[in-house]
């Protein structure tokens, strides 16, 4: 399903942990990557591994839009986010394999 979509996503190194927020055309690859340490860089050092939320879009110039608007936002609306579709902040990497 997730094969060549555009996505924006949020990890977490935890419940009100560390976020990281990122785009790609392939989520479920790019979140094993981060969960694989593959990726160097801010979510291998701070161990940012669980998916916590991702949308889905249309275009990938939407989704990089959209990428560098959340990064914009606020901790606390950032948490808002995730809480409103995880309020358990449930690790959604399984339900997309």
């Amino acid at each position: 399903m997730f094969e060549k979509q555009p996505c924006v996503y949020l990890l977490a190194s935890c419940r009100n942990g560390t976020l990281y927020v990122g785009v790609t055309s392939s989520l479920v690859k790019r979140v094993w990557e981060h969960r694989n340490n593959v990726v160097e860089g801010f979510t291998k050092k701070y161990d940012v591994h669980r998916l916590v939320w991702y949308e889905t879009h249309e275009t990938m110039l939407s989704a990089i839009s959209r990428e560098k608007r959340l990064k914009k936002w606020k901790r606390a609306w950032k948490i808002r986010l995730i809480e409103s579709d995880n309020p358990e902040w449930r690790d959604l990497y399984e339900d997309l394999l």
